[in-house]
């Protein structure tokens, strides 16, 4: 079993109770998923970026990445319905626990001048969306490898049912928050 799924049982459980004044532990909030995205426009001309996306995604969460393709054709970017334009994979139980731990303590620590993520990425209803700028921020890609920086979005979805409670949640376990 996943490490940080034990602290979640044993740690933040009880502090939820305590905060929220539950009264059930089926009542607090839990992490669902975690869905890595990465859109890629450029791969329309250039198919090779979109293999070596898939790659890292697949690398960076242990999972094969699913090929995400155009829903409408648009003209002016000379992009066809079906068209495959990205790549997503998502992370549930222990893979999606051991991503998060991987997250928060070895890959957003080596963002460059980093001061904590912006508090303010919730949806109303309690599930989290980061941006990472650059993918080589995780330990396992390979800089020299690389052909060209891509950037992935990060979306957390929680069993919350407000943004307080997802963010207590997502502090509980260790996100960084800077305000």
């Amino acid at each position: 079993m996943a490490q940080l799924k034990t602290f979640y049982e044993e740690k933040v459980v009880p502090k939820l109770i305590e905060t929220f004044q539950y009264r059930n532990r089926m009542q607090v909030p839990k992490l669902g998923k975690i869905v890595l995205n990465m859109g890629l426009g450029e791969a329309i001309h250039n198919i090779k970026l979109l293999d070596s996306a898939v790659e890292e995604l697949k690398i960076i969460s242990g999972q094969h990445p699913v090929i995400t393709r155009a829903k409408k054709s648009i003209a002016a970017f000379k992009l066809r319905a079906g068209m495959p334009i990205g790549c997503m994979v998502t992370l549930r139980r222990n893979r999606m626990y051991d991503f998060y731990n991987k997250l928060v303590n070895v890959a957003l620590p080596r963002v460059r001048d980093f001061k904590g993520v912006s508090g303010k990425a919730f949806d109303k209803h309690g599930n989290y969306s980061l941006g990472i700028k650059e993918q080589i921020i995780f330990p396992e890609i390979d800089y020299d490898k690389i052909d060209k920086i891509k950037g992935l979005n990060i979306t957390i979805v929680t069993t919350a049912k407000t943004d307080e409670e997802g963010k207590e949640l997502l502090g509980c376990l260790g996100m960084p928050f800077r305000n």
